[in-house]
């Protein structure tokens, strides 16, 4: 399948995310070119083990541990445990089996929504991070996606050319801000060069630990 870079937005010190921003990186996007699509949307849930009284030990359950739906394959779904770096792709009924279990409860749950526009040989999605049954903005994601190379190797001086000619057209728009591009170790999760939607959760996975490492940093500043 396609290769696929997962990018956040990455606010300047003493800034926030806000719709302005996700406005005006849309518009970027159109500036050059891009023909919007129509909409796009993943969803990342944060799990939490259910401890019984017999399970006091809760070191032998992943307390990071995460559930990632995407719109490219409706019907799996992929847990990611940043921890131990363990990726499994499952059906998408686990999520009831999980809810009667009752062995681990939602704890978060965000939607990342949006839309798609088509580039050439590119796609770009732009949406922004809200948790489900609210519209408070948690942040801006961007997924930009090469659609003729599926070797994770091989894209990469296309991608970062890529990556470079964005930002320099998002630079002149001059936004307390800039998208960041954190490459995971896909070998220690046990993923080869050919790129899979199993990467794409590890990418998120990675990023949303970066988003709340960042909010967490604020609001020690703040404090």
């Amino acid at each position: 399948m396609p290769i696929k870079w997962v990018l956040h937005w990455q606010p300047n010190a003493g800034t926030t995310v806000n719709t302005q921003i996700l406005t005006e990186v849309s518009q970027c996007v159109e500036s050059i070119n891009g023909v919007k699509e129509g909409r796009w949307k993943a969803t990342l849930s944060f799990y939490k083990p259910m401890l019984r009284v017999e399970q006091a030990n809760a070191l032998e359950f992943p307390r990071d541990f995460l559930g990632i739906s995407l719109q490219e394959q409706p019907n799996k779904y992929y847990f990611v445990i940043r921890g131990q770096r363990l990726i499994l792709e499952a059906e998408s009924s686990i999520q009831t089996i999980m809810e009667k279990l009752q062995s681990y409860k939602t704890r978060v749950a965000l939607n990342f929504e949006g839309f798609q526009y088509q580039l050439g040989d590119f796609q770009l999605r732009v949406g922004k991070v809200v948790p489900i049954h609210s519209e408070s903005l948690r942040g801006i994601v961007m997924e930009m996606e090469y659609l003729p190379i599926s070797s994770w190797e091989k894209s990469h001086q296309i991608m970062g050319e890529f990556f470079d000619i964005w930002q320099e057209a998002l630079a002149k728009r001059s936004l307390p801000g800039h998208f960041v591009h954190i490459e995971p170790n896909f070998s220690e999760f046990g993923l080869s060069d050919e790129y899979t939607s199993q990467h794409t959760a590890v990418q998120y996975a990675s990023i949303m630990a970066q988003m709340i490492a960042t909010a967490q940093s604020a609001q020690a500043v703040r404090n």
